[in-house]
């Protein structure tokens, strides 16, 4: 009985054990608003997936560094969410804390660079996300073993300068030229913005 006894506390202390490292390592929690296919992406250039969720970042939350394998297009409808670049620099993005504002701040992410979000106030960061990534692709992606990465390099001016010797994701280039290369063959679509027939 007594062995008993022991390995159901055992098995309790090390349930709670795994569940109160589990909140700590996941303290962030997503909300699947909808998920639907586009046959054919004039985005993307072929099948697509659209993922529609809320992201909430607890206070004091900083997110694991990753990027995104299509495009993320984002709206922070409360708190303070701080983006941190993987090259350096970090921007703040403040709500009106108002979900249906078109002054809130939104931001776009579509060149699968290296990023990650903070939340470095008292209050949760809420922030309304949209993905449109190619057809079996996730939407996000972390990069191995949580280090920060810099790159790719968005366009040729970044490569300028010696600027070229920061890039470490998804590779590192040999010179300026390799760099400038890089970004020129890069394959990526930039659609062209329609004109508006009644303007």
């Amino acid at each position: 009985m007594k062995v008993r006894k022991f390995n159901k506390r055992l098995v309790i202390a090390i349930s709670l054990g795994v569940l109160f490292l589990g909140a700590v390592a996941y303290a962030s929690t997503t909300v699947l608003l909808a998920v639907g296919t586009i046959p054919q992406s004039q985005l993307l250039d072929g099948p697509a997936t659209v993922t529609d969720r809320t992201l909430t970042i607890k206070p004091g939350e900083v997110l694991a560094w990753h990027y995104h394998p299509g495009y993320a297009f984002n709206v922070v409808t409360h708190g303070t969410l701080t983006v941190e670049d993987g090259c350096g620099g970090q921007e703040a993005l403040q709500s009106t804390d108002n979900p249906i504002n078109p002054a809130n701040p939104s931001f776009e992410e579509t060149d699968g660079r290296v990023h990650r979000a903070k939340n470095l106030g008292t209050e949760d960061v809420v922030v309304y996300n949209t993905f449109i990534v190619p057809q079996g692709r996730p939407t996000t992606v972390n990069i191995p073993g949580n280090v920060q990465q810099c790159g790719p390099p968005s366009d040729v001016n970044e490569c300028k300068d010696d600027g070229w010797v920061k890039f470490t994701w998804p590779r590192t280039f040999t010179d300026q030229g390799d760099c400038v290369q890089y970004v020129r063959h890069r394959p990526r679509l930039v659609l062209p913005v329609p004109e508006d027939p009644l303007k």
